[in-house]
């Protein structure tokens, strides 16, 4: 019987499709790969709640803890930092955090297993069963994988070297295959995850290991997740333009901007928050759009699932529908602080294509202090477009009183005496000793005070920006959080917050430059199990400014903005004292830094501005 005209065309995707053309080993070999890389992921979870090898007291000797004087000393911390007591216990995290990975690790093994499963004889692929049924080991899956971590050394030139050394590659077979395959099956775990219905900061790290494992770099990733934004989001905003060409014109006001939320921001500019996106999507309608991406229309919408044929599904990936967060919501939640408002960089650059600037990830940046209004935008500037970027305006008036008092202080003839006299010493045995000169204590009310409010509401404006990511301002995309000084303090609150009510899977990788915060390991451990990513501590020890301000706060627990976090091998320590001599140098050298750590998301351009 002749095949109809539907028939033919679909066996012609098919046919022409790299998917459908794996062979039954490729097909286990990824299976294989996945869960290996997931091993690896869990591994990393658990290793973080072990009792650590070394850690600093208030003696600064090294000593063995149990987990009942961990929690107890974590605890401590928090409620001599905060104005309440936690309501969990930290050290109780690592049973719901194990749990909520193995979760969404048997999630996406199945989903894997149920789209790449060889179409013929399915017995040698009960190799991969295994990863179900044992959630540790996977070093039975079959003679066609070898689980092995592959160190910096690669020699592939396709590889990018920084990616490798974060996250070195697990070895399989599959990194032989011709580039364009490999790529073929990098965006199709993409479409999988995004399947899911949405895109856990877990998924982005699994995606990341991926990208590593099979010798691609980091910017072919990133050019996946770009056009599969733009793909999805094409199709919603054609069925929904009169919600568009208004959003379009509303952009243009950045006033207007300011007044939003993240949701509003996030959410409501990308294809709107009305009944227009009630529509469905035809079937193939989004596999058609998403063509350039070299697969099939059919394989596509096949990947997708639910998600191809759901405009309301996509506007809750990118924020529309998120949790219905509006400004009066936002308002609800910051009652105690001052201007919790989130600012579009895109809008502030003037970059008024909303299809062309929507991606997959959110980027939230918080600055610590200012001197000017533009201090909220100027330093982030520096981040480039693979992200979303909101730089957070909070407590306008407090952080430009204490920029102007920092800036008195560094400037009087005082301040300028005390230093030579410091740096004699160590920074550090000044503040632990409080061995400082009088000629600078006589000053101290210039700067004691307003540090102090900014302190306090900093930690209720961390609560806060948790409070909006639990509701899904962002959508369902993974979040990356920067910022210093009393940005740093903001980003700590909202970590140790999500830790305490164990939300995990939300935040991707996290930046602190110049915290005023604890040093000890037993805050950093929880701050680093709702972390999926990078965690990283940016510190000089040329920060005299910090190490003064910080000496009526907890100094016997240490100050990260000043040494490195030890205990704690999963947190990248950046000593970055040749670039900064004072605590005000952050604000004009945040995209040096980023640079130096090896970020992903730099605009170099921008950054050579910035000298």
């Amino acid at each position: 019987m002749a095949l109809s005209k539907t028939q033919t065309e679909s066996l012609e995707d098919e046919d022409s499709d790299p998917i459908t053309k794996l062979s039954r080993e490729e097909r286990i070999e990824i299976a294989s790969l996945i869960a290996n890389v997931t091993s690896v992921m869990r591994k990393q979870l658990s290793d973080l709640f072990e009792l650590p090898i070394v850690r600093e007291n208030k003696a600064q000797q090294q000593e063995n803890f149990t987990k009942k004087e961990i929690q107890n000393e974590a605890e401590t911390i928090v409620a001599e930092l905060r104005d309440h007591k936690p309501s969990t216990s930290i050290i109780g995290i690592e049973q719901e955090a194990l749990q909520f990975f193995d979760k969404w690790r048997d999630t996406i093994v199945s989903r894997v297993k149920e789209v790449f499963k060889p179409p013929e004889d399915i017995s040698g692929y009960r190799a991969a069963k295994s990863l179900n049924e044992d959630a540790t080991h996977t070093s039975s899956l079959n003679q066609y994988f070898e689980t092995k971590v592959i160190g910096s050394g690669s020699n592939d030139v396709e590889s990018d070297a920084a990616l490798i050394e974060l996250y070195p590659p697990i070895s399989t077979g599959l990194y032989s295959l011709p580039k364009e395959k490999r790529l073929s099956l990098l965006r199709s775990i993409l479409l999988i995850l995004l399947s899911l219905k949405n895109y856990l900061a877990h998924s982005r790290i699994l995606l990341i290991y991926l990208t590593s494992s099979l010798h691609l770099p980091l910017h072919a990733l990133v050019k996946e997740e770009t056009e599969v934004a733009k793909g999805l989001l094409e199709e919603a905003i054609n069925l929904s333009g009169s919600d568009e060409v208004e959003l379009r014109s509303r952009s243009n006001n950045l006033s207007h901007i300011c007044k939003l939320g993240l949701a509003g921001v996030a959410g409501a500019t990308v294809i709107g928050i009305t009944g227009g996106l009630a529509t469905p999507l035809v079937a193939g309608a989004v596999g058609t759009i998403m063509g350039g991406l070299g697969l099939g229309a059919t394989t596509i919408s096949g990947l997708l699932g639910a998600i191809a044929q759901s405009s309301i599904i996509i506007g809750g990936l990118f924020g529309a529908y998120g949790a219905k967060m509006t400004s009066k919501a936002i308002d609800s939640y910051a009652k105690e602080v001052n201007d919790f408002k989130f600012i579009s960089l895109n809008s502030f650059k003037g970059q008024e294509n909303m299809l062309e600037n929507r991606r997959l990830r959110v980027t939230i940046t918080v600055s610590g202090w200012l001197t000017q209004e533009e201090d909220l935008i100027n330093p982030w500037c520096v981040l480039g477009r693979e992200n979303e970027v909101f730089p957070l305006r909070w407590e306008l008036e407090a952080l430009r009183e204490l920029g102007n008092s920092m800036n008195s202080l560094v400037n009087s003839t005082a301040w300028k005496v005390a230093k030579k006299e410091i740096i004699a010493r160590t920074v550090f045995s000044s503040l632990m000793q409080a061995l400082w000169p009088l000629s600078i204590l006589k000053v101290s009310k210039i700067i004691d005070n307003p540090f102090s409010i900014c302190m306090n509401r900093a930690d209720k404006a961390g609560i806060i920006l948790a409070d909006a990511i639990i509701n899904k301002s962002q959508g369902e995309r993974p979040v990356t959080l920067i910022g210093y000084s009393l940005g740093a303090r903001l980003i700590y609150s909202c970590l140790i917050s999500l830790a305490e009510r164990h939300i995990f899977g939300l935040i991707e990788s996290v930046v602190l430059m110049g915290a005023p915060i604890p040093s000890t390991e037993a805050i950093w451990r929880p701050m680093r199990s709702v972390v999926s990513g990078r965690l990283v501590n940016v510190y000089s020890t040329n920060d005299y400014i910090l190490a003064f301000l910080y000496r009526t706060w907890s100094v016997q627990y240490g100050v990260a903005g000043i040494q490195e976090i030890k205990g704690q091998t999963r947190v990248e320590n950046i000593d970055v004292s040749e670039i900064v001599n004072g605590h005000l140098t952050y604000r004009h050298s945040v995209g040096i830094i980023l640079e130096k750590i090896g970020w992903e998301n730099v605009d170099k351009l921008e950054v050579s501005r910035e000298n």
